[in-house]
């Protein structure tokens, strides 16, 4: 607690160090975060995809990807692509940008994430930068039932 009878001086010298404080605290806060740019947004992803569906066949084989854009998959949807032991889960927000009109991630010939906006690319195999962006793509976990062939997509 601060005791307002300090003399002067002091006050004058606690006062600035607080100011300093508060506004580095908030200068840090609009930073970027370590795997985004600190204004992508922040979705609550909950999605089940049943893969037996034909819509959802592309997934049975590896190499196999999808957009998906139903309910609770993100502001812009997510893109699922099927790997040797699993599936990558990405949003199709650009990681490295705020998101415009133009920045919706694309799949390109099957192997590279493409922003339309700068041209940035990632591997759509791994999620790691191919050019431009530092950053990778933002994945999300999942639960694969093989008895039942369902994916659960969540954050």
């Amino acid at each position: 607690m601060i005791n307002f009878n300090m003399k002067p001086s002091l006050l004058k010298i606690i006062i600035p160090i607080l100011l300093a404080f508060s506004a580095l605290k908030t200068l840090n806060s609009c930073s970027n975060r370590e795997e985004t740019t600190s204004c992508f947004p922040n979705q609550f992803i909950s999605v089940q995809l049943n893969l037996s569906l034909p819509s959802y066949y592309p997934l049975n084989n590896i190499g196999g990807w999808i957009y998906v854009s139903e309910q609770q998959s993100g502001n812009r949807g997510l893109i699922v692509y099927r790997t040797n032991d699993g599936f990558k889960i990405y949003d199709r927000n650009a990681p490295h940008i705020c998101p415009s009109a133009d920045t919706t991630l694309e799949v390109e010939n099957g192997s590279l994430v493409i922003c339309k906006k700068d041209n940035a690319k990632w591997f759509l195999n791994s999620g790691a930068p191919a050019s431009v962006s530092p950053y990778p793509l933002k994945q999300y976990f999942y639960n694969y039932n093989s008895s039942t062939n369902i994916l659960n997509i969540y954050n």
